[in-house]
């Protein structure tokens, strides 16, 4: 299923694509909770995020990724609807 919002093409609701050619931000997704729907643009392009954690992972690496969840942990709460949720699932 493809959706088609504002010109841009997104695979489904809730599932997140690579934007390279957007000059600020690495990522967008077309988030819809209920009967709302909402373009949502999130990560700094080029920037060098955790990642998933990996096996012998470094300490700053996990102090890193800790450091993101304690600073946007509020909004990560909100839900699909925000930029901190989105960013906590696919770069951290």
């Amino acid at each position: 299923m493809s959706v088609e919002y504002r010109g841009e093409k997104f695979e489904g609701y809730n599932k997140p694509k690579k934007t390279p050619k957007h000059p600020t931000k690495s990522h967008a997704v077309l988030a819809k909770e209920g009967d709302t729907i909402k373009l949502i643009r999130f990560g700094e392009q080029g920037a060098e995020t955790a990642g998933k954690p990996k096996a012998g992972e470094s300490d700053r690496m996990k102090k890193k990724r800790a450091s993101f969840k304690a600073r946007h942990g509020k909004n990560i709460k909100k839900g699909k609807l925000s930029a901190a949720y989105w960013a906590d699932k696919v770069k951290w």
